[in-house]
């Protein structure tokens, strides 16, 4: 759990970040997101103390981030940026190690982990423990360096724009493998976007920063449906208000019984932004639902997804 509380940052006269207060509960991620120049890399930098704060504290699992060295902090707390960071002259298994080594892991331990992520992140060990960074593809460099992250088994793991150098395709890909991997770690993660989409597909809770300043923090329906001010309006987006909030559902939050007449089938876990584009795509009223064997087990009407497009009264 992450306790921000009261943390202002001055440079001089210079406030970058004023009187921020937030909460991140154990398992869940959270998102900063804002403009350039809105403090929210330099809170992030907060937590890990790579920045110390002018005042207010900072809490990790209820202890003050000042009561132990900075050096000792970072080791428990997983850091990945953009780019991914990876030393060159190193193989991806010493990069991943490099925190387990600093504290003092035995080797087989070591080992044992740098294995265990690389097949966590579906990179076959004997195939990328001793390449080097430049051997691999961008993505494959992105997916490294979030393991060597998580290597230590970190409570808590900060990204700072970790996905902002990939192209749209892998960008995607390395989101899908974060949510993945978050959920089966159960890490609380705490990352930084300017992209208010990827923000919306990670963030259980996103905070909108402007100034300096958390303008708002709240899930990310409440955020497309009740925006606090008109800054938070106008950074969500009047014309993909509709199509982000179908992004947070599932075909299984409207599912009805019955078969649809043809069309290309979806799965209960599809977002309804995509059954929604297919079924424009296709021309069509309804489509089916099949599990993960192909069966069907029900259908999913435009009409039902449309409804759930609309703004609120």
């Amino acid at each position: 759990m992450i306790e921000i509380e009261n943390v202002t940052k001055r440079y001089g006269d210079n406030t970058v970040v004023d009187d921020v207060s937030l909460r991140v509960e154990k398992g869940q991620v959270a998102v900063i997101v804002g403009t350039s120049g809105s403090g929210k890399t330099t809170l992030l930098r907060m937590v890990n103390r790579l920045v110390e704060p002018s005042e207010g504290r900072i809490l990790i699992n209820g202890h003050d981030t000042r009561d132990m060295p900075a050096y000792q902090l970072r080791r428990k707390i997983g850091y990945a940026i953009q780019g991914h960071g990876l030393f060159p002259h190193r193989t991806v298994a010493e990069n991943i190690a490099t925190v387990p080594h600093l504290a003092g892991w035995d080797r087989a331990r070591i080992d044992t982990r740098v294995d265990e992520l690389l097949s966590l992140f579906q990179l076959e060990p004997r195939h990328y423990r001793d390449r080097h960074p430049v051997q691999l593809s961008g993505g494959e460099q992105q997916r490294v360096g979030v393991a060597r992250a998580l290597a230590a088994e970190p409570d808590v793991l900060l990204m700072d724009e970790p996905f902002g150098a990939l192209d749209p395709i892998i960008r995607a890909k390395a989101q899908d493998d974060l949510l993945d991997i978050q959920r089966k770690t159960g890490v609380t993660v705490l990352l930084v976007t300017h992209d208010m989409d990827e923000a919306m597909r990670l963030g259980d809770l996103i905070a909108v920063m402007a100034e300096g300043k958390v303008v708002q923090y709240a899930d990310p329906a409440t955020l497309l449906v009740k925006p606090a001010t008109d800054f938070v309006d106008n950074l969500v987006g009047t014309a993909d208000r509709p199509f982000r909030l179908l992004s947070l559902r599932k075909v299984d939050d409207v599912m009805e019984p019955g078969g649809a007449d043809g069309g290309e089938p979806v799965q209960p876990s599809t977002s309804l932004r995509e059954a929604y584009a297919n079924m424009l795509w296709q021309g069509r009223e309804a489509l089916p639902v099949v599990d993960a064997s192909g069966a069907a087990i029900g259908q999913v009407r435009l009409a039902a997804i449309s409804r759930l497009a609309a703004r609120p009264a």
